[in-house]
């Protein structure tokens, strides 16, 4: 089963690759997700969801498989499986880039899903329900982390241009990621749709944590954001 989604920033081809391929981590913007391990191209990672009071974690990986610089193609194959054995899906997830213009770029996103277990009844227009829904969430967490970006890239400028003795100071230390809190799916997707969320949601999770990919589009969102300001 396939399903598509694209959208275009405002940054050129080149600029746009090189921040889809940037190896930091956006992370905590998907709703329940977290990353527990990198080995190489390999991510592993959990999902934690719930419905009503009924918790439940789903696990698994994503693989980067492709990354094609000059056809502006990347691959990556992920795969979840419910901790309890309820259910289980693997997709392989490509993002295509193009030049829109000078200073746009239309990324296309490929998700070609497989699936077994009961979810393997619904149809397309279901699990693009459920996919809808859940990246909803996603850009509502990416739009609030973006304008803290953006608050910090002032403050950042306003501090270059202030006494630089400053920079002797040791950093602070980083801070442990505090767990992240399991996504309601009663709240996520209607009631009819409940039963596939949790199918769904490790699938989308996995193939947005896969560093390259996940930072990426954040970055270039953020990018293509400021220059429409």
């Amino acid at each position: 089963m396939e399903l598509k989604s694209d959208f275009e920033v405002g940054v050129g081809v080149d600029r746009a690759w090189e921040v889809l391929t940037n190896p930091e981590l956006i992370a905590p913007c998907l709703p329940g997700a977290r990353l527990d391990e990198v080995e190489g191209d390999e991510f592993r990672g959990a999902v934690k969801v719930k419905v009503g009071p009924i918790s439940a974690e789903y696990r698994g990986k994503a693989t980067m498989v492709e990354l094609n610089r000059d056809d502006l193609r990347i691959v990556i194959r992920a795969e979840g499986r419910d901790t309890r054995g309820a259910g289980n899906a693997a997709a392989d997830i490509t993002a295509l880039m193009e030049a829109a213009s000078e200073n746009s770029t239309k990324v296309e996103v490929t998700i070609d899903l497989k699936i077994s277990g009961k979810v393997a009844q619904f149809g397309r227009g279901v699990l693009g329900d459920v996919s809808a829904k859940l990246m909803g969430k996603f850009v509502d967490n990416l739009e609030e982390m973006l304008s803290e970006s953006a608050e910090d890239d002032q403050g950042d400028e306003a501090g270059d241009d202030s006494d630089s003795a400053g920079e002797a100071e040791a950093a602070a230390p980083a801070v442990e990621p505090a767990e992240p809190e399991a996504v309601d799916l009663l709240e996520a997707v209607p009631s009819r749709l409940r039963i596939l969320a949790p199918i769904i949601a490790p699938i989308l999770a996995l193939g947005l944590l896969a560093k390259r990919l996940v930072d990426g589009i954040v970055k270039v969102l953020s990018f293509g954001r400021r220059g429409a300001a």
